[in-house]
């Protein structure tokens, strides 16, 4: 009789630069001997989902992302829509590394989420450009420029999921899901984020931006929004039911830090160490029960 597959599919949640502890569980799950069949991703978690859904290896993933010069990131180019920041840098690169690829040059089932502002409802990403699915997911609203995608307006898919479950049962119904959530939970401080400011700014220019009665106004938006993302997350969560949930400890790090990829990813490995004896006994459990009902 056969041992029961370890054949999982994920689910990457949101969480900006958080978001490189992915790779970490990826690679970790992968030494522990789990095939992961299909991947879902919301925000930074989509960029990492489509980049493992082409193939790349967790240490590959890694070397990419850590040779990238974070500092470049921002910036507008043209045609983009209002936001506080644009991710011209990131575009730029993402172009370089993907050119005109699109999902069907997927070697998994990978899904996307995002956001329509003008239907207000939540979309499923699994075709088209590559470049454009990871705009939208990541288009944090008023942050980073929203991504017009034929009659669609989407922005940012954790406004509505943030750990894309639903989407990983639906790539592959049969298969456990392993969630990763980078959000802490409800009933903690919010957390502001530090808007990046230009490195050749004056100090005192900088002091007395933070100052402003806008700067405050903009913290107070931004903390309140990171509630309501705690929230909906908790929320979807318990509806969607994933059968193991990861918590990477990322709460020291703000969505748009600058990073050490290679730093953050090991907290993934450590973060699936500690949930192992709990997803190796979900699948003894199903070993169990083949038996019992000889399949």
């Amino acid at each position: 009789m056969m041992e029961f597959s370890k054949g999982i599919t994920v689910a990457l949640g949101g969480g900006g630069a958080k978001g490189n502890v992915h790779i970490g569980v990826l690679r970790r799950l992968e030494q522990a001997g789990y095939q992961i069949q299909a991947v879902a991703g919301t925000s930074f978690g989509g960029l990492v989902a489509v980049f493992y859904a082409m193939g790349f290896s967790p240490d590959e993933i890694e070397s990419i992302f850590a040779t990238f010069d974070q500092t470049r990131l921002y910036g507008r180019k043209l045609g983009d829509e209002p936001s506080l920041l644009g991710i011209g840098g990131g575009t730029t690169w993402l172009e370089e590394q993907l050119k005109d690829r699109t999902f069907a040059d997927l070697n998994l089932p990978c899904a996307l989420t995002a956001t329509d502002l003008r239907s207000g409802s939540e979309v499923i990403l699994t075709e088209g450009l590559l470049v454009d699915a990871i705009l939208a997911t990541a288009a944090i609203p008023g942050i980073f420029p929203a991504r017009k995608v034929g009659n669609l307006e989407l922005v940012d898919g954790g406004v509505l999921n943030p750990v894309p479950v639903s989407l990983a049962r639906k790539l592959a119904p049969k298969l456990p899901v392993v969630a990763v959530s980078l959000n802490l939970p409800i009933g903690t401080a919010a957390q502001p984020w530090i808007i990046p400011i230009p490195s050749f700014m004056p100090q005192a220019i900088v002091e007395r931006i933070s100052r402003s009665r806008l700067a405050q106004a903009v913290d107070i938006i931004l903390r309140s929004f990171d509630i309501v993302n705690r929230a909906v997350s908790q929320y979807r969560l318990e509806v969607d039911r994933p059968e193991i949930i990861i918590r990477p400890t990322v709460s020291d790090i703000d969505i748009l830090d600058q990073v050490d990829v290679r730093e953050v990813a090991k907290r993934g490995e450590d973060a699936v160490a500690a949930i192992l004896p709990e997803l190796n006994n979900l699948f003894a459990w199903h070993n169990r029960f083949r038996r019992m009902v000889g399949i």
